[in-house]
């Protein structure tokens, strides 16, 4: 309601100031804290360079995501404040289809965030959540920050792990236990990205539909062929051409 009063149905970027006031409301409930505000803001200005699409750039990496995920022993989806705000529907939704589990992570870490996250993950997801009970907490050596706390039996037992909106450290510690990194990352300068083996450059609320899409038509490829979606991929090149286009939307 507040949405329909504040945004014109005409507005040319509906859509972004939509997600800055779902941002607030979430930020009102407890789930995401102030400094994700900021970082979502500072997200938002690269996607306006790129065009506020998913380029065919972006889509590569996607479809490469899902192949990588599809493959996994045991891929996970590592949820935090933000993510469960813009998409716990598809997170839950993603997770079904590739018979992934999700974690909560979070670096501003309390009690009553994690049930607050947790709680709207519920609300689409039947299976287990990770992340929850401290009995079951594990810890990166290689981290100070709480980051370093993760489920034993999620992210510190994964082969794949997709890292939406990820803080850089927690991502270069993850790549050194030898685990297969996706990163969601509007920015190709961030460490995230330039460390993760698979970046997706783009905006979370178009990549998870799009991974939904692409992993219902991928269930159906043999392993042979996700595989060579993988090896073609050049994670490299991908950041290289996703800065190309955001240096084409500054000039």
């Amino acid at each position: 309601m507040v949405q329909e009063l504040l945004i014109p149905s005409d507005h040319p970027r509906r859509v972004s100031l939509e997600i800055r006031e779902r941002l607030v409301e979430c930020f009102r409930k407890g789930m995401v804290v102030e400094q994700g505000l900021i970082a979502h803001g500072r997200g938002e200005a690269y996607d306006y360079l790129i065009g506020e699409k998913t380029t065919s750039t972006a889509l590569n990496a996607i479809k490469t995501a899902v192949a990588a995920l599809l493959l996994a022993k045991e891929p996970v989806l590592s949820v935090n404040g933000n993510v469960a705000c813009l998409c716990s529907k598809e997170i839950a939704n993603l997770a079904e289809i590739i018979n992934a589990k999700i974690e909560i992570n979070i670096f501003y870490r309390s009690k009553e965030r994690i049930k607050i996250i947790e709680e709207e993950l519920k609300r689409y997801y039947s299976k287990k959540i990770y992340g929850v009970e401290e009995n079951n907490y594990a810890v990166i050596q290689e981290l100070s920050s709480a980051r370093r706390i993760v489920d034993r039996y999620g992210i510190y037992l994964s082969d794949v792990v997709l890292v939406p909106l990820e803080d850089g450290d927690r991502t270069e510690a993850l790549v050194k236990m030898g685990k297969k990194v996706i990163a969601i990352d509007l920015n190709p300068l961030s460490r995230t990205s330039t460390t993760a083996q698979i970046s997706i450059v783009d905006n979370i609320i178009r990549v998870i539909p799009l991974m939904i899409k692409y992993a219902q038509e991928y269930s159906r490829v043999n392993r042979e062929e996700l595989q060579s979606i993988i090896d073609n991929f050049d994670n490299k090149s991908n950041l290289e051409e996703s800065l190309k286009t955001i240096l084409r939307g500054i000039r």
